[in-house]
């Protein structure tokens, strides 16, 4: 058998074959590429069984495409066994937006265990980004196009010259989904923009505006988080989460708990939240600033 496409950087670690070796139960069954022989995942367990001297190993065969193989690998490597790191999951990523550019950044997210938007980020440095088309594929395999801002926009166009057409009509030439033409429509009629990330919301007096994000995109930047074990397996990322799941709320929700602030209360309940909003925004600055650095430096 060849040795796997490995995606840890680092390569295998011996201390980790050693501990599988000693343990006194049937381990799950490699995968192996069938045409090529090339073990796709389980290479700690095959090392495990070469320290142990056994003779036979138990194999599952895989018939996917070779293009294919990495990514498998990735996922498997990421559904158990021994976590993969952040700079092995940033590699990854990289490799998967340079052998299947079509992906969208939430469908290659979802493999490399990272968020969309730092995928997103990851593509705008890569050196194939000037040949990537204006759609993706998403995880469901339907087509969208890659910037779903400009989806609404020419949906709103379409709405506007033939306000009787239907919704379907409307997202197949848009390529956007029929319920997105249904949301641009309901803007539309209470005079707001297309694009939900133009829309400002209505900010406490003092306080700077700030963009209107979809709930839905919030929701799964948040899935991804609790879904990425570098946070979830670590004291400090499961507060992290915390915290960034109890700020969630819509603008209904902050409607709500402004009309539920008693007035005498009103003056502190200012204050704290422009200093939370405040720390929030020092951390964003200084988590931009990292990021900004490593990308130099990658």
């Amino acid at each position: 058998m060849l040795p796997a496409d490995s995606p840890r950087l680092s390569g295998e670690k011996i201390e980790h074959a050693r501990l599988l070796a000693g343990v006194g139960v049937l381990l799950p069954p490699i995968v192996v590429h069938r045409s090529s022989m090339r073990v796709i995942d389980g290479m700690h367990r095959l090392e495990a069984a070469r320290m142990r001297g056994d003779d036979t190993i138990a194999v599952r065969f895989h018939d996917g495409l070779d293009v294919d193989l990495f990514v498998l690998a990735v996922e498997l490597n990421r559904a158990h066994g021994l976590p993969l790191s952040r700079a092995d999951r940033r590699a990854a990523a990289q490799r998967i937006i340079e052998s299947h550019p079509e992906w969208s950044d939430r469908r290659i997210a979802s493999i490399a265990g990272l968020a969309a938007a730092t995928v997103g980020s990851i593509r705008r440095c890569s050196t194939v980004q000037s040949e990537q088309s204006n759609t993706r594929v998403g995880k469901d395999g339907r087509i969208r196009p890659s910037d779903g801002g400009e989806g609404r926009r020419r949906a709103g166009e379409l709405l506007t010259e033939n306000p009787a057409a239907s919704l379907r009509d409307i997202a197949r030439a848009a390529g956007v989904s029929p319920a997105t033409v249904g949301d641009v429509r309901a803007r539309l009629a209470r005079g707001e923009t297309p694009d939900i990330r133009r829309q400002p919301v209505v900010a406490a007096a003092g306080a700077p505006d700030v963009p209107h994000e979809n709930a839905a995109g919030a929701v799964g930047l948040m899935t991804s988080l609790k879904r990425d074990p570098s946070l979830r397996f670590t004291e400090l990322g499961r507060v992290l989460i915390r915290l960034l799941d109890c700020s969630s709320m819509d603008v209904k929700q902050l409607d709500d708990l402004v009309r539920s602030v008693p007035p005498h209360q009103r003056a502190t309940v200012v204050r704290l939240a422009h200093e939370r909003a405040g720390v929030w925004r020092t951390f964003a600055d200084r988590l931009g600033r990292e990021s900004d650095t490593e990308m130099r430096s990658a």
